[in-house]
C-alpha cells in the first residue's frame, strides 16, 4: 500500500525514475479498487459513477508513473503515446513496463534501486 500512497503523492511527478516494484503495485492496487467500486456499483445500482470518478482521480498518477517507469528503462515518457494504437500499443509497453531498470545512471536520473539498497548487485 505505500508504493500506492508514494505514487499519489507523486501524482504530477513526471521526472525521475520508477522501479519496477513501484510500477506494478500502483497498478495492482488500481486493479483491485476498481474492482471493489466496480462491485459495489453492481449493488447500489449505479452506472459507472463511481469507477469514473476513480479513473479521472487517479488518470494523472498513473502517466507519471508510467513516465517514470520507462524513464527507468531508459525511454521517454513519450513511449506512453502507444497506448494510442490498440491492442499492439499496449502489447508494446507492457513489454518495456517488465524490463528490468538500465544500469547505473541514466539522463533521468540516478537509479532507484541503488537508493534501496546500495550492496544489490545486478
Amino acid at each position: 500500500m505505500n508504493w500506492y500512497v508514494s505514487v499519489l503523492k507523486n501524482y504530477v511527478g513526471f521526472q525521475g525514475r520508477a522501479r519496477r516494484e513501484e510500477y506494478w503495485m500502483f497498478v495492482l492496487v488500481n486493479f483491485g479498487v476498481t474492482i471493489v467500486l466496480s462491485l459495489l456499483q453492481a449493488l447500489i445500482g449505479l452506472d459507472q459513477v463511481l469507477t469514473s470518478i476513480y479513473g479521472l482521480a487517479v488518470l494523472l498518477p498513473s502517466l507519471a508513473v508510467g513516465a517514470r517507469r520507462l524513464h527507468d528503462t531508459g525511454r521517454s515518457g513519450w513511449w506512453l503515446l502507444l497506448n494510442l494504437i490498440p491492442l499492439i500499443g499496449s502489447i508494446i509497453l507492457i513489454v518495456f513496463f517488465v524490463q528490468d531498470s538500465q544500469y547505473g545512471d541514466n539522463q533521468y536520473g540516478p537509479n532507484p534501486k541503488h537508493g534501496a539498497n546500495p550492496n544489490l548487485k545486478f
